[in-house]
């Protein structure tokens, strides 16, 4: 099968990841050196690709990476699953020691197995957990001791960890856990989620656990530079071309967000028989706006008709101001009263976001979809 020149939907790696030497090279170090790393950024800036291109670059025999998604996750039950399971997988080499492993470890927890087949990748594990103090503190410091037996340190990535969140009683979750992995000495977390405002809550509200936990990054998009030498480059090792304006172009449209960028210059280069032209770009656009109005229905599906106003005022250019009586008026979104709350859902729910205190809408492409609905 034949690589894709553009990649979008998942996690890039190898010459589909484009830029973040910066933030690759600061991870890095700080994986190496034992610094927790919290990365904060919106949806589709690439998060989850950064972080395993450097676990893929730092792990060695005495630097392991452990990955897991706790985006499913409902409860801390859950969470310890998947915590356990990825811990004990992801440090073995073979079946037979991470069978070994969950006997050693794990057993007073009652592990059930199941395989769907003879790979070691399809086994998987469930526990009984009681909910006692002492049981969640040796489940959280399971990679300890396996750091300690292997002889080696550890870091585990935990994507969409502001799920934890979401959990009932979470603030005694988060204790837990900070209470437990502060003290580890060979073990490092890096914690990431696609949730902005939640992340930011989780790890820079001084009334939070995780508060001061470790280096706190930022994700910024890959500059317009960037994005247009890798996109003239893909067309060009495919037998195709795009010239450095029309590459620019697919970055304005999208605000340079890596999900769009790679979307869009796909759509395009599918569409291109030789030379992309700028009716192409026209037409891919277009393209890329009815793929994800399905998705955008979707997200809004469930809206007030006041949320619903404020995102068309949004779109419509008004960041800040809301309660002036004009534009109260003109986007009937109801009393001055109501705006503090409109603005608080939406903020919630991801579909707005707050910077130097106005309010933006963080997708460019749900952006231009509302514009055309309203």
């Amino acid at each position: 099968m034949e690589e894709k020149p553009f990649v979008f939907g998942t996690a890039v790696e190898g010459e589909n990841f484009t830029d973040r030497e910066k933030d690759c090279k600061r991870i890095s170090a700080n994986f190496k050196y034992g610094i927790n790393t919290i990365l904060i950024s919106p949806r589709r800036w690439g998060k989850t690709s950064l972080v395993k291109k450097v676990a893929k670059e730092v792990e060695s025999k005495d630097l392991r990476v452990v990955y897991l998604d706790v985006f499913s996750c409902r409860t801390p039950s859950d969470f310890y699953t998947r915590f356990a399971d990825a811990i004990i997988r992801q440090t073995s080499t073979k079946s037979e020691e991470w069978l070994e492993n969950v006997k050693s470890f794990l057993l007073r927890f009652n592990p059930k197995f199941s395989m769907k087949s003879d790979s070691f990748s399809e086994m998987t594990l469930s526990l009984d957990i009681l909910p006692k103090q002492e049981d969640y503190e040796e489940l959280l410091s399971l990679p300890e001791k396996i750091a300690k037996k292997k002889n080696c340190r550890i870091v585990v990535c935990i994507d969409e960890f502001q799920q934890i969140g979401e959990f009932n009683d979470s603030l005694t979750f988060q204790k837990q856990l900070r209470t437990v992995w502060q003290h580890q000495q060979n073990v490092y977390y890096c914690l990431f989620g696609s949730k902005k405002h939640l992340m930011t809550e989780l790890f820079a509200n001084t009334s939070y656990p995780f508060y001061k936990f470790g280096d706190i990054i930022f994700l910024e998009k890959i500059s317009t530079e960037d994005w247009i030498k890798y996109i003239m480059e893909r067309f060009e090792e495919t037998g195709k071309s795009i010239d450095r304006d029309l590459a620019e172009k697919i970055c304005l449209k999208v605000e340079n967000q890596s999900n769009y960028v790679q979307q869009l210059s796909w759509i395009l280069w599918v569409n291109t028989e030789k030379e992309a032209t700028e009716k192409g770009l026209k037409e891919a656009y277009e393209e890329l706006l009815n793929h994800n109005s399905r998705l955008f229905e979707r997200m809004t599906e469930n809206l007030t008709a006041y949320q619903l106003n404020m995102l068309h005022a949004v779109s419509d250019g008004v960041h800040d101001e809301f309660t002036r009586q004009d534009i109260l008026l003109k986007y009937k979104m109801g009393t001055s009263a109501n705006v503090g709350r409109i603005k608080e859902s939406l903020i919630k729910k991801d579909l707005t976001e707050i910077s130097e205190r106005k309010v933006y809408i963080g997708d460019p492409v749900f952006c231009e979809w509302l514009r055309r609905i309203f």
